[in-house]
């Protein structure tokens, strides 16, 4: 089939990320696929090489006498030109039109996955919307994951991967990947980790401008050393969480890559002014750390709350054994579901 796929670049190129994971899976599987994109700068060290079967469009040339494909997948609500959509509600076979939606562990993905949403005006009148969300459970359109990834993860050879970035490990030393809003308790983190030997490991943007402003040129603090990555194709930066110890992750893409990862993970959820995120994070704790060891979640619940300004209190990291263990025995669940791309195409078979 011929899908279109829309997104909006809202900030921090989250939305292009999950996109173009979504779109290269798809092509990977037979599919055609033309992503439509109003920024499409980030995949020039996103993506460099492309993915057959995927064409990339800017948005406005959607708008042009552009012929809708089989499928309509709208990201994140993102509203395709209503010039599009009105040739959508002309086609003699009009497309399954879908709201790919955001992730969350919230109870009410569950009541709302799969729902019709008719269009009673405008563009689109007469078509059917269907909401699909991503999440962590059977109720749920499942998570982005490519075939065959989990065993390329266990071929992966970390000491050769750091030789090819030219980095040498210490005796004892820990490898920690920092990709993160702004954050005030980065400066917290880094008097944390000084503790112990550790390489801090920190993703262009935010992260690294951080550690830069307070580690300074040398890039050391007592038994802390840190290095700036440059921005990473999305399969380098799915090797630097698998050859990390531990990985602070933000948003959605690498917050989903990191549980694939296995590694103990930290996320930074985005930050809302409503505080709404907090009710979002406690919502994946919850399911999470369910039949957790009872010290091991007090810890990691104050650690994520800490590090997503939710409470105050020195950081500390759990202990390691149990934090990979329980992460671990969260990727065996996840591991039991179907993947968001293999249940998107059946709910589209079904619908057409």
């Amino acid at each position: 089939m011929l899908w279109d796929l829309f997104c909006r670049v809202v900030d921090n190129f989250g939305d292009v990320g999950v996109c173009w994971r979504a779109a290269a899976d798809l092509a990977s599987r037979g599919e055609r696929v033309r992503l439509w994109l109003d920024d499409t700068s980030a995949l020039a060290w996103m993506a460099p090489s492309g993915h057959t079967g995927v064409a990339v469009h800017g948005w406005d040339a959607a708008a042009a006498d552009v012929a809708p494909g089989d499928v309509v997948i709208e990201a994140f609500g993102c509203d395709p030109p209503a010039a599009f959509v009105e040739r959508m509600a002309r086609a003699p076979r009009p497309p399954v039109w879908i709201n790919l939606e955001y992730l969350s562990a919230e109870p009410y993905v569950e009541r709302s996955h799969g729902l019709p949403s008719p269009q009673l005006s405008g563009a689109g009148a007469g078509l059917t919307k269907w909401f699909f969300y991503p999440g962590f459970t059977p109720a749920t359109g499942g998570l982005l994951r490519e075939r065959g990834l989990i065993e390329r993860l266990a071929r992966f050879d970390r000491d050769q991967w750091f030789a090819t970035r030219g980095i040498t490990l210490r005796p004892e030393e820990r490898v920690v990947s920092l990709f993160c809003y702004d954050n005030p308790a980065v400066a917290p983190l880094l008097d944390a980790l000084a503790d112990e030997p550790t390489l801090l490991l920190a993703a262009a943007g935010p992260a690294a401008m951080q550690v830069d402003l307070a580690l300074g040129l040398s890039r050391m603090r007592r038994h802390l050393r840190a290095a700036l990555l440059p921005y990473l194709p999305q399969t380098e930066y799915d090797c630097l969480l698998g050859a990390s110890d531990v990985n602070f992750v933000r948003g959605e893409d690498s917050f989903v890559r990191a549980q694939w990862a296995g590694r103990p993970f930290v996320w930074q959820i985005y930050p809302q002014d409503d505080a709404a995120h907090a009710a979002k994070l406690d919502a994946f704790l919850d399911r999470f750390l369910a039949g957790a060891p009872s010290g091991l979640a007090v810890a990691l619940r104050g650690l994520w709350h800490g590090w997503n300004g939710l409470s105050s209190g020195p950081v500390q990291l759990p202990d390691a054994a149990a934090w990979q263990s329980q992460v671990l025995a969260w990727r065996d669940g996840l591991l039991a579901q179907a993947d968001l791309i293999i249940q998107l195409m059946g709910f589209v078979e079904e619908r057409r």
